[in-house]
């Protein structure tokens, strides 16, 4: 397939270094990634994933998880299964 298009987008920096770093580890490039989403968009006819806003618990519990606040330890996968189980 031919290439020649060029897209160009304003995005947050720490937005932009968070993904390349997820993207380095899976050994895709941005401009792989940007390819992948927009094959997707076409072929699903619509954003390839559900985009929705969070409830106020949900909002909470990210800011919360984003500042290290209120995390469940566990020191193995056994005991976070029986902490789920129970």
């Amino acid at each position: 397939m031919n290439k020649t298009a060029t897209i160009q987008a304003r995005i947050d920096p720490s937005v932009k270094e968070k993904a390349q770093k997820i993207l380095k580890k899976l050994n895709i490039s941005m401009s792989e990634a940007i390819s992948i989403f927009l094959t997707q968009v076409s072929l699903q006819k619509g954003i390839p994933f559900e985009v929705k806003i969070p409830n106020k618990l949900t909002a909470e519990t990210l800011r919360k998880s984003m500042k290290g606040e209120e995390r469940n330890r566990v020191s193995s996968v056994e005991e976070l299964f029986e902490e789920l189980n129970s």
